[in-house]
């Protein structure tokens, strides 16, 4: 048995970037086995925060929406921002999102839903947060840039900067039932 800690945030979407990366930070102290971070971060900014705080050494990939999420052929990530994030040794991943992707296309055009929308759903009652943290989870062991069975920490939020951080063992999309959340280090309250 152990007791933790988790620091909750008044509501989600606010900016709590600062304080979310102290409780990572805190929880490294107390965490040998984790070697990587990943972090949702469409801009990058976050992601760069997270590099300069971060004491221990482990290998943190952004995770930033696909090209043509916020309009066609638009990056919401800089290639300048992706050049400084690679020069602080953080890989940048834009990608298909794992809860959405094609089948967002289908559901605009014909209506109804995909299952992969109650998944997502099912995470938003814990938080945005927490579905965003498993959704990037999923798309970076997919693209190989994770181990597979081995806890991380993902970081997600809503809108702008992160109010999200849980551990969990990732795994690829094909499996995505058997992917394990261990331990919530913050989160939104509301």
């Amino acid at each position: 048995m152990a007791r933790k800690f988790i620091t909750y945030f008044d509501e989600q979407g606010n900016d709590y970037t600062d304080e979310l990366i102290k409780a990572v930070n805190d929880k490294l102290e107390v965490c040998d086995n984790i070697r990587y971070i990943l972090i949702a971060s469409s801009s990058g900014e976050s992601a760069l925060k997270l590099a300069e705080a971060i004491d221990k050494d482990v290998t943190i990939i952004n995770v930033s929406h696909n090209v043509g999420f916020s309009g066609d052929n638009e990056s919401d990530i800089s290639d300048e921002m992706i050049e400084k994030l690679e020069k602080e040794g953080i890989k940048t991943y834009q990608g298909l999102h794992a809860f959405s992707g094609a089948a967002r296309g289908v559901t605009n055009k014909y209506g109804g839903y995909s299952p992969l929308d109650v998944v997502a759903d099912t995470l938003r009652m814990f938080s945005h947060g927490v579905k965003v943290a498993a959704e990037i989870s999923l798309m970076a062991a997919d693209a190989g840039l994770i181990p597979v069975g081995e806890e991380i920490i993902a970081i997600g939020g809503r809108a702008h900067g992160v109010d999200t951080a849980v551990i969990l063992t990732p795994v690829n999309s094909k499996n995505l039932f058997n992917m394990q959340f261990h331990e919530i280090i913050a989160m939104p309250r509301d």
